[in-house]
């Protein structure tokens, strides 16, 4: 196909858009001392944290995203468009909002948090209050990519192996994951990307106490304040894990970058 030539002037003023903040940023890192910068004490802890619990938050979305996805694409029932809207909804929430609907559920005064709180269990202000966090905005991500994936996969195998006498456990495990794991884990490594980028629901929901809920973002917006060449330092490790996990997300099947 030929496009026509004036669609490569916004294109590429599209492109530039992403790529010069980008650049800025890169230029503004000070790498005599970067390593120094991302290795402190702090610093670490944040990481390791926001890698635990976005592990930790994508495994719950994959546990609880695909039998969602299968319903929402293999099922028919009253109201499963306006249940779709829900699921979606923190696609289009803003983060804080989602962060003060998880504190007045899991708070210790919210729906479910007294309940907890008699039990010995608090959640908010906590690494579980992180988790939460992450998995309530990454959720959407793999429910919406897989859902798509198991719509426009050939539902004929289903169907065969059904007629062979398979039952449903025995098809969805031998037959449907199968055809749909490519789609699987592009789902699953979006669901980590955005739970390790999560924010505002993190910091509403779980605050920002150093080895406890202070995950990468939190570290590098209080960085921007007292120590700015820290804070681009850790943005750029974000922005690598960022491209890295874009890297493996566009794969292509036979495995070559």
């Amino acid at each position: 196909m030929t496009l026509p030539r004036w669609v490569l002037a916004p294109a590429a003023l599209g492109a530039l858009l992403v790529l010069l903040p980008l650049a800025a940023m890169i230029g503004r890192v000070d790498w005599a001392d970067f390593w120094t910068l991302v290795s402190s004490d702090s610093s670490r802890e944040a990481l390791v944290l926001s890698l635990r619990t976005s592990a930790a938050a994508t495994l719950a979305c994959v546990v609880l995203g695909v039998p969602m996805a299968l319903v929402l694409a293999r099922t028919e029932f009253p109201g499963q468009t306006v249940l779709r809207s829900l699921v979606l909804l923190p696609l289009v929430l803003p983060p804080v909002v989602g962060g003060i609907a998880l504190l007045y559920t899991f708070g210790r005064r919210g729906l479910l948090g007294g309940t907890f709180e008699a039990l010995g269990v608090q959640i908010a202000f906590s690494t579980t209050a992180v988790v939460l966090a992450q998995t309530f905005v990454a959720l959407p991500f793999l429910v919406l990519s897989l859902e798509g994936t198991l719509r426009s996969a050939d539902p004929r195998h289903e169907t065969v192996a059904a007629t062979l006498g398979a039952g449903p456990t025995t098809v969805l495990r031998r037959v449907t994951l199968p055809l749909v794991l490519p789609g699987l884990a592009s789902a699953t490594i979006l669901s980590f990307a955005r739970a390790l980028g999560e924010f505002g629901a993190t910091l509403t929901f779980a605050g920002s106490l150093q080895g406890t809920t202070r995950t990468l973002p939190l570290e590098i917006y209080l960085q921007r304040e007292t120590d700015p060449d820290a804070a681009v330092a850790l943005s750029l490790v974000l922005v690598v894990v960022a491209v890295v996990v874009i890297a493996l997300v566009r794969r292509p099947r036979g495995g070559a970058l």
